[in-house]
């Protein structure tokens, strides 16, 4: 026969915290006591529950869009934005507005980019002076700025002799050296992004950021 749960009952709470404490250690989320976990319990409402489970459904319908039709390229009109509000009821679907895009001038041709685009690098782990010399290059770029995240790595405007000895070192080992942090094992990109001007008109090209493959 089903138990019907009851957040009063000590066997049934003992049972809900080890559950939800066994999938907030998988999740890096803090775990609670009984007494917090029965706290939480007795204020959770079911329409929370039943709207998240049609959301969830209307997500996995626009995914089934994407990996099931693969053989072809989907126009931005075949997909949709969901608006719900369960208490009327009302739910409409409406066409997603296309992302913004960015012209750039690189190397005499027009780029057109959005939020979504990424310049991808994949030549190892170079260093940093490598990386600057590929986008002279490349693109014909003179590049002032590099960050990552809310690290620059890279600045016109920093002291000569720091910087001379950062063109020395590997893009992953001026990341870390900056960041104080390591990469993990299973890391194999570094996002990049940068401020460069034309060498020709000296101008600024705005660009998207660089997806940079150290592995």
């Amino acid at each position: 026969n089903p138990i019907e749960f009851d957040k009063d009952m000590d066997d049934h709470m003992l049972f809900v915290t080890a559950c939800s404490n066994l999938r907030a250690l998988n999740y890096s989320i803090p775990t609670e006591d009984t007494h917090r976990s029965r706290a939480i319990a007795g204020r959770i409402i079911p329409a929370i529950a039943t709207t998240t489970a049609l959301v969830t459904g209307l997500v996995c319908l626009e995914l089934y869009k994407i990996i099931g039709t693969a053989q072809k390229e989907l126009k931005i009109d075949a997909y949709k934005n969901g608006f719900v509000n369960l208490a009327i009821p009302f739910m409409t679907l409406s066409e997603p507005t296309p992302p913004a895009k960015t012209k750039a001038i690189l190397k005499g041709e027009e780029l057109n980019w959005t939020a979504w685009d990424s310049l991808d690098m994949n030549m190892g782990d170079i260093t940093l002076a490598e990386f600057l010399q590929y986008f002279e290059t490349e693109y014909n770029l003179d590049v002032s700025m590099i960050s990552h995240g809310v690290s620059i790595l890279f600045s016109f405007f920093a002291n000569p002799k720091k910087l001379e000895e950062r063109k020395k070192m590997k893009m992953s080992e001026v990341v870390t050296s900056i960041t104080k942090k390591e990469f993990p094992p299973n890391q194999l990109f570094i996002i990049l992004e940068i401020i460069a001007n034309d060498i020709d008109t000296d101008e600024e090209v705005e660009l998207p950021y660089v997806k940079y493959r150290f592995r």
